[in-house]
């Protein structure tokens, strides 16, 4: 909670207090999981090594997982004393944490009554729901409640990862920094699908028929990537840009023209004739040119890698490659975002309200503004 009003600071800005002579040192940045899937338990075996943070809480729906030690779900060879509930109220009354991990799904409507749980409790949330990295384009009214209610309890929410949040959104935009004029970005990220979780692989339809692609597309099984719209306009709103229509064109299935085998234990090898995985795209026009372009492609076989063209002065052209790793750097985005979190001014934020995003080697109560 930022609001010190009343004189009292949080769990993790309580830094050094000095009383006559005596001193308190900053406690741990109290963090609380909510969701306890493969995104989650990854962030939990992360925070459980990072210096100067520590898991309070940890909430699922599950049941093969509610009930059970933290510890044992998500792997590590030690008890945590943190047991997995489904009593998400219980959970925030006990752990009185400063920051909640949301990961649990990508539509706005749906992560509400979670979110709002936490802003009850007087607790930030930094989340990994796709449309809350721009929710204003997906339900104004539904956000602007979000914000007013985080602003009333002193606390900020946060929707980010690595896309969107950084790869196609947040990291072009830092580098039109360097230009002078800007008249059109491009951005191409290029997944090979054989080098990530199962769940991605069947996420994108990987091994799938092109007719049971498309039936499960029909019946939104399979979505395709969510955060395009979120990330042209985050693109848009930092350049001051003014769009007169923004486009996502329908998913597109990626047919596979040879063998390709999954490069992880238990991952889907597919053949000739089916579906490798997805591709997708979206842009935006500013009068009457395309002036914002993401390509998205995710599939078995592809070149892995980021390709970065902004049309400017001076131009930049830039390509990473192998590309960001999307677990590995979700993780690290959603961890580095929690002071910037904690210091900023209670509401409802994107990624362009907070500082330039940063790691957090150190101790996490370093970055902590005292």
């Amino acid at each position: 909670m930022h609001d010190l009003e009343d004189g009292c600071l949080p769990n993790a800005l309580s830094a050094v207090i000095t009383y006559g002579s005596e001193a308190r040192e900053m406690g741990k940045v109290r963090v609380v999981l909510f969701g306890v899937g493969a995104m989650g338990r990854r962030m939990a075996r992360f925070l459980i090594e990072k210096e100067g943070a520590e898991i309070v809480g940890a909430i699922d729906i599950s049941k093969d997982k509610v009930g059970r030690d933290l510890g044992e779900v998500v792997g590590v060879n030690k008890t945590l004393g943190v047991e997995i509930s489904n009593d998400t109220n219980a959970v925030l009354s006990k752990a009185k944490a400063d920051v909640m991990l949301h990961t649990t799904t990508s539509f706005l409507k749906h992560v509400y009554p979670q979110i709002a749980k936490a802003l009850e409790h007087g607790v930030n949330v930094v989340s990994t729901c796709e449309e809350l990295s721009y929710p204003y384009i997906v339900d104004e009214p539904l956000a602007r409640k979000i914000d007013e209610m985080a602003r009333r309890h002193g606390v900020t929410v946060l929707g980010t990862g690595v896309n969107p949040g950084f790869a196609m959104d947040t990291l072009p935009i830092t580098l039109t920094g360097a230009c002078q004029k800007v008249k059109a970005i491009s951005v191409t990220r290029s997944l090979d699908a054989a080098n990530r979780r199962v769940p991605f692989q069947k996420k994108v339809g990987a091994g799938l028929s092109p007719q049971d692609l498309e039936q499960k597309l029909e019946e939104r099984e399979i979505t395709g990537h969510v955060g395009l719209e979120q990330s042209i306009n985050l693109i848009a709103s930092a350049l001051g840009w003014e769009l007169e229509d923004v486009k996502v064109a329908p998913v597109e299935p990626v047919i596979a023209e040879r063998r390709v085998a999954s490069k992880v234990k238990g991952g889907v090898t597919i053949e000739a004739g089916q579906v490798a995985g997805l591709k997708q795209s979206g842009w935006a026009i500013k009068e009457g040119k395309r002036v914002i372009t993401l390509d998205m492609q995710m599939y078995m076989g592809a070149e892995e890698y980021e390709l970065y063209k902004i049309e400017g002065v001076p131009p930049i052209n830039m390509k990473n490659t192998p590309c960001m790793q999307g677990d590995l750097s979700t993780v690290a985005v959603i961890v580095n975002s929690i002071p910037k979190v904690i210091n900023a001014p209670p509401g409802l934020v994107t990624m362009m309200d907070l500082p330039i995003p940063s790691a957090t080697p150190e101790d996490m109560r370093k970055y902590i503004k005292k």
